[in-house]
């Protein structure tokens, strides 16, 4: 056990869900007021002591850029407050898809947010299933990666599905897919993809066999829907009894609701990392990572393993 005390505030578009973690948590969010000025810029301020405490700041940082700005100054603000300890939870992590150079002159998005979050005075950083793993390298601080297999496996069973399928809508989550089979005791199929520009699928091939196979797509995000609902009419045409997709980030950008309320999956389930309308599209479903979150936050405030909290 700590004698430190602890304190969970929230930035304003993550509320919903630091509520819930929060009351998983046993203690309410810590009071926060935000000043407003005429030209939009904000001043998050701390309306309570938090001198040699541990602090838990959580917000996703989903566009727009000012979800991460409003965190990085409650960091700030938090720092500038004498806590003893801050702890950045991050549902979402924003940029994390610009994890490398892939072509000249771009940035390293992930790595830039990453800075920016140690140099505001984070001292630990805890996030869900980050695009890629190696961006726990980016920092210098401890990180804590949760993954969403511990909600999703459980909710795959209970659907009881016969001759279950996993499926990757792409090569790049191929090994997430691979340990979702493995615990599930389900074959694996890969759909290979081809871009010309983000966001947008040039082609799309199927590798492995599905015919009479229900059949779970796993990403970690969904943005668009593009990728999954042409997965889906690829899965379908070659003979899959039923597709499902699930995804830890529903992201949702563009045509994302319509693309799925229109294509060939049954069922779409997403984590409330990222606020997601349920009333656009009936075939969207939320299972909460709230508990999850609270859980290895009590974990790290009182200096215990985390460890049995990983399944992939």
């Amino acid at each position: 056990m700590s004698d430190q005390a602890s304190y969970l505030f929230s930035t304003r578009t993550s509320k919903v869900l630091a509520e819930k973690i929060a009351q998983f948590y046993g203690q309410e969010l810590g009071k926060i007021k935000v000043q407003e000025f005429s030209d939009g810029e904000f001043e998050p301020i701390l309306d309570q002591s938090v001198r040699g405490g541990r602090v838990f700041l959580i917000g996703s940082t989903f566009p727009p850029a000012d979800n991460l700005l409003e965190l990085l100054l409650m960091i700030d603000a938090a720092k500038r407050a004498s806590a003893k300890s801050i702890t950045v939870v991050l549902p979402y992590y924003g940029l994390a898809r610009q994890d490398r150079k892939d072509q000249p002159r771009a940035p390293i998005g992930a790595k830039l947010v990453a800075n920016l979050l140690t140099a505001a005075g984070a001292t630990r950083v805890m996030t869900m299933d980050l695009h890629a793993d190696q961006i726990q390298g980016f920092f210098e601080i401890p990180v804590d990666h949760l993954y969403a297999s511990t909600l999703f496996i459980d909710h795959i069973l209970s659907l009881n599905l016969e001759n279950l399928t996993i499926a990757s809508p792409d090569m790049g989550g191929a090994k997430r897919a691979k340990n979702y089979a493995g615990h599930l005791g389900a074959e694996v199929v890969i759909c290979y993809k081809e871009r010309k520009k983000a966001n947008v699928v040039d082609e799309m091939f199927l590798i492995g066999d599905v015919e009479g196979k229900n059949v779970i797509l796993i990403d970690d995000m969904i943005d668009t829907a593009g990728t999954l609902c042409k997965a889906a009419d690829i899965l379908v045409a070659n003979g899959a009894k039923s597709v499902r997709a699930m995804a830890t980030h529903g992201v949702l950008s563009g045509d994302a609701y319509k693309n799925i309320q229109n294509s060939q999956l049954s069922e779409v389930i997403v984590t409330d990392t990222i606020p997601v309308n349920t009333e656009i599209t009936t075939k969207i479903k939320v299972l909460s990572c709230a508990e999850l979150f609270a859980d290895v936050m009590k974990m790290v405030h009182e200096h215990k393993s985390i460890s049995e909290k990983f399944i992939i």
